[in-house]
């Protein structure tokens, strides 16, 4: 406890250069009281910080790969359904020594906490936790899941034990600034061998969260060295201002970006007019105003290429031209107006931003040509329609379909789909696995509650003095190593 309450006066003190650079000073897009925020539904800015400060058993590196964190070394049994973990040997905050028995408990804890969320879906599959020995705990799946160390590795499930983490940075919060100001832990808090010159080399952090336009003319102005968490609402910011002293690096992300259905009524009532209005949409053109190259459309929920074998074509509708799918969509709405005695008109939730008001115009413009009109409103004020942006937590079907779970209210849903994807948690034949992901797919496109677009976007700039920032497909860049010793 004494240690830590000196590491926390070195990081009160910690504005002073740092080998004569000073602290690296980072700027994550959100509201400035998003870095801060508690709970289980975190912001981007709040992720980076509390992974940061509460390790879970594994964390992930600036590429995106699993690295040890709590655990020092794991092993998973042959059939994928037992990860066995070895703790590191340290303690907590307060003295006391990690054990596998706290350990147990923070995660059974954190899991219970996570239930109600997308992410609590993800971790269905976890079956049992049990503490084998003082410093080796298993846990157990009820089917495989190759990619689960990357869940385990999310921010949501770092460890909080009375009210503090174990690293591998400790975090100072200046509320009248919104500022968070974090400093390393020395090797020897983190069980690895003691460094003398520890204090010297290692870099403090600044890190504040602040609106995307505040943020780029930080840059601009060398202020900040690094903005993280940039979408395509944003994206045009990115450009904004001189940036011979950065480089604007984008993300090759997996996720969602599209529109959710909101409610099934009038014109949205029928399968068949919600897809014509997925119909409509020419990808390609919608994307061409941002001159983002290499970003990956879709007219699928799942990507075909989440599967080991896709079970679709690359793309829907593929035997139509775009003047057919138009020509389709066209007819189909038209006969509604006929029946309905009104006009087409549908209200579309997109949040404040120059990206927004790009995509809200190339919207308008595909769904004129099928006679529908639309009027824009801000998120949770009554759009039938609304932007969906969500990045990946993992590689599987399963993660796209379980955004779409009906326990989640978020729009609407398929009970079938849903219930396909739990008959999937026990199965271990890979192939039949994928044939119930690939079914409830098919459910879900059936009821038409998604109009995908393709990948999300995430943006962030670089100084070139960075040399620790990697672009990855999951959209977090740890801070830690932005502290390490370069030499």
């Amino acid at each position: 406890m004494r240690f830590w309450f000196a590491l926390l006066l070195l990081t009160l003190g910690s504005c002073g250069p740092s080998n004569g650079g000073g602290p690296v000073n980072v700027a994550i897009i959100g509201a400035p009281e998003s870095l801060f925020q508690q709970g289980v539904r975190l912001s981007p800015a709040a992720q980076h910080l509390r992974a940061a400060s509460f390790e879970g058993l594994v964390a992930l590196d600036p590429g995106g790969q699993v690295v040890p964190a709590l655990a020092e070394r794991w092993i998973v049994t042959d059939d994928g359904l037992s990860y066995i973990f070895r703790l590191r040997d340290g303690t907590w905050p307060d003295g006391e020594e990690i054990s596998a028995v706290d350990v147990r408990r923070l995660l059974r804890d954190a899991i219970r906490r996570l239930r109600d969320t997308s992410l609590g879906l993800d971790l269905d599959k976890v079956s049992e936790i049990r503490a084998m020995t003082g410093r080796v705990i298993e846990v157990r799946l009820s089917g495989p899941m190759p990619d689960f160390l990357r869940l385990l590795a999310q921010p949501e499930l770092g460890f909080v034990k009375n009210g503090s983490g174990s690293g591998p940075m400790v975090v100072s919060r200046d509320d009248d600034a919104m500022l968070a100001r974090l400093s390393a832990l020395p090797p020897e808090a983190r069980g690895l061998p003691a460094r003398e010159d520890w204090e010297a080399l290692a870099r403090p952090l600044n890190v504040r969260a602040m609106s995307a336009e505040k943020a780029a003319e930080a840059f601009s102005r060398g202020d900040v060295d690094l903005v993280l968490g940039g979408s395509i609402i944003d994206f045009p910011l990115a450009e904004a201002g001189p940036l011979s002293r950065g480089t604007i690096q984008v993300d090759p992300a997996l996720g969602l970006l599209g529109l959710v259905i909101r409610e099934d009524k009038g014109l949205l009532s029928d399968p068949a007019r919600r897809e014509a209005l997925s119909m409509a949409i020419d990808r390609a053109a919608l994307i061409q105003p941002f001159g983002l190259g290499g970003w990956q459309a879709s007219t699928w929920i799942v990507p075909p290429g989440q599967f080991s074998e896709p079970p679709y074509p690359a793309q829907r509708w593929q035997d139509l031209s775009l003047d057919q799918r138009r020509a389709t969509a066209a007819a189909r709405i038209r006969a509604w107006e006929a029946e309905a005695g009104e006009k087409a008109q549908i209200k579309v939730g997109l949040p404040a931003g120059p990206g927004s008001d790009i995509l809200f115009r190339q919207l308008a413009n595909a769904w004129a040509q099928i006679g529908v009109a639309i009027v824009r409103a801000a998120p949770g004020e009554g759009a039938e329609i609304e932007l969906r942006d969500n990045l990946a937590r993992y590689s599987s079907p399963r993660w796209y379909l379980n955004q779409f779970n009906c326990s989640l209210k978020a729009g609407l849903c398929s009970p079938q789909a849903d219930a396909l994807v739990r008959q999937s948690l026990e199965e271990r034949d890979p192939v039949v696995r994928e044939r119930l992901l690939a079914e409830a797919h098919a459910a879900l496109v059936a009821r038409e509650v998604y109009i995908p677009l393709g990948a999300p976007v995430r943006w962030s700039l670089v100084r070139g003095s960075i040399s620790s920032y990697l672009a990855n497909q999951w959209g977090l860049h740890p801070l830690f190593p932005l502290s390490q010793p370069t030499t």
